[in-house]
């Protein structure tokens, strides 16, 4: 009995504070994430931060103000793309915020940098960049593939880049706290669209991972349903997309590795009829014998 209680042991706890693609802006894409029993949280992406950390204290997950999980809890940002509705929470919030790190790969730190906290668009709360730099925030640009510690926690992070209507680049984050892992997909197409073998290479590099049941699950995107042309998906993944990409991992991993695996599905862009379709087709597409789970904000769950 012990064995099996070891063996599903939660390493993580996921705080969501935005879950959705799109229009409302008071719930973007923002995950904070943590090692269980504590509160170094990271935030990836940060769509939307306040109205979810407000959200996290009406369903009694924090007993702290807003401003005090602001501060405190969140020990850093991880930015997949430079797009409004992954960075916008992080923009607004800055006023309030305490000093900290943002990471993200050198393109999209580079956006960041030049298009938003540049003293004209906002004022620079980083430590380098345009203007007059406050020095609130340490950007901190992340080599791709390179294990990299985070700052006030005790997990590491590496960073893969993700094709998002090619040559725009988001990135994947695999984290990793003591000898566990969860993987983290900002917004990305499927490799035949996007003519890239950017999914390929990643699922190559985390196969072993799954193989060895230390990944305890992937987050990623599915923004549309099958309906959506392939000509229309704007650098995003349908079910029938997201299934194949899925397979390619399982032939890599093994066959059967996905039994009970755990999906956490992203990004689901509005209408409401849009994303019931999204579900009802993931789930009758459902092959590989997935746990698919759909995040809610301020909603904890454990991996």
């Amino acid at each position: 009995m012990n064995v099996f209680s070891q063996k599903e042991k939660s390493t993580f706890q996921i705080v969501p504070l935005g879950i959705k693609g799109g229009i409302d802006e008071k719930n973007l894409s923002a995950y904070l994430l943590a090692p269980v029993n504590t509160n170094d949280y990271i935030c990836l992406d940060a769509g939307t931060i306040n109205a979810g950390i407000e959200k996290a204290i009406e369903n009694k997950v924090f007993k702290v103000s807003t401003n005090e999980v602001l501060k405190k809890y969140i020990k850093g940002y991880f930015i997949s793309h430079a797009h409004l509705d992954h960075v916008s929470g992080l923009i607004i919030n800055s006023p309030a915020d305490s000093s900290k790190t943002v990471y993200a790969t050198e393109k999209c730190m580079k956006m960041i940098e030049n298009h938003y906290f540049n003293d004209q668009t906002w004022a620079n709360f980083g430590d380098k960049g345009p203007g007059f730099p406050l020095k609130k925030y340490h950007f901190q640009t992340l080599n791709i593939g390179e294990e990299t510690p985070i700052s006030n926690t005790k997990m590491t992070v590496k960073a893969f880049p993700l094709s998002h209507v090619n040559p725009f680049e988001s990135t994947a984050f695999l984290v990793k706290n003591e000898n566990e892992y969860v993987l983290y997909l900002g917004d990305t197409g499927p490799d035949a669209i996007e003519k890239s073998d950017k999914l390929k290479t990643l699922w190559t590099a985390i196969a072993p991972l799954v193989q060895n049941k230390k990944l305890k699950g992937i987050f990623i995107e599915v923004s549309f349903p099958n309906e959506q042309p392939d000509k229309f998906l704007f650098g995003h993944l349908t079910p029938t997309h997201l299934m194949t990409e899925l397979h390619i991992l399982e032939d890599l991993a093994g066959k059967d590795s996905l039994e009970n695996f755990k999906i956490i599905i992203t990004h689901l862009k509005p209408p409401a009829k849009n994303i019931a379709k999204i579900k009802e087709q993931l789930k009758n597409q459902n092959d590989l014998g997935l746990k698919i789970i759909y995040p809610e904000q301020g909603k904890k769950f454990v991996l």
